[in-house]
């Protein structure tokens, strides 16, 4: 009688780590993107200003030499 209640103890244990395994593994998932996104979000407009800056200040210095 002891083993079958160990064993059904066991098995709901088992049940729960597995549940507990998915939603770790769903919010491990959606940190990642999270932070993917942060660094797109963040570096691309970046990279942007790199190359907007350069242009500006060459049509910018055209202007003034009208």
């Amino acid at each position: 009688m002891e083993n079958d209640e160990l064993a059904q103890r066991l098995n709901r244990q088992e049940e729960l780590l597995q549940k507990i395994y998915q939603s770790t593994e769903k919010t491990r998932k959606y940190f990642l993107w999270t932070m993917i996104l942060t660094i797109v979000f963040l570096v691309a407009p970046l990279i942007g200003i790199l190359f907007l800056v350069p242009s500006l200040l060459n049509i910018y210095s055209g202007i003034g030499g009208l």
